[in-house]
């Protein structure tokens, strides 16, 4: 009895092999693609994470090197390219040592580094700083305006925003 289970089993999954064997090779086949689509733009990410890291390094050189305008442009490169880690350190670079005098252009700076896909915490940060730089500037208002969202936002940032926001 156990024996014509397993050969009735076994003959139902032949059956439905011969059956549908198109249908399993085109689904087999569409998995091997998707897993070899994957990865590629694993692959693909990563050699791009490397060269921006590689260009952020490049501008640290040309930075020691008091090349500030050549280091200056590579840090635009970098924030341009929206990567979630390096645009915010060329961003940082370029405000902590005074690479771009023109203040609209840094502010642009900014909205790009916001626009970026970072968390909201991350976002926050940025605000935080976008502040102190509004405020750096006098555009003390505006500044004021930003520290507000992030207390109102709730965020981690909520105490050292409502600090600044005292001065």
């Amino acid at each position: 009895m156990e024996n014509e289970t397993k050969i009735n089993s076994a003959e139902k999954i032949e059956n439905f092999v011969q059956k549908n064997k198109n249908i399993l090779l085109t689904i087999f086949t569409l998995i091997i693609f998707a897993l070899i689509g994957i990865s590629y733009f694993n692959y693909y990410q990563k050699s791009k994470n490397e060269k921006v890291s590689e260009k952020f390094i490049q501008a640290g050189i040309y930075l020691s090197l008091n090349k500030q305008e050549e280091s200056k442009k590579v840090y635009k490169e970098i924030i341009t390219t929206k990567n979630k880690f390096y645009s915010l350190l060329a961003l940082n670079s370029i405000i902590d040592n005074d690479l771009e005098q023109n203040n609209e252009e840094v502010l642009e700076l900014f909205n790009i580094v916001e626009n970026t896909k970072i968390k909201k915490e991350q976002k926050n940060l940025v605000k935080l700083k976008k502040a102190l730089y509004l405020i750096k500037i006098s555009k003390d208002s505006e500044g004021k305006k930003l520290l507000n969202e992030i207390i109102s936002d709730n965020s981690i940032w909520k105490e050292t925003a409502s600090e600044i926001s005292k001065f």
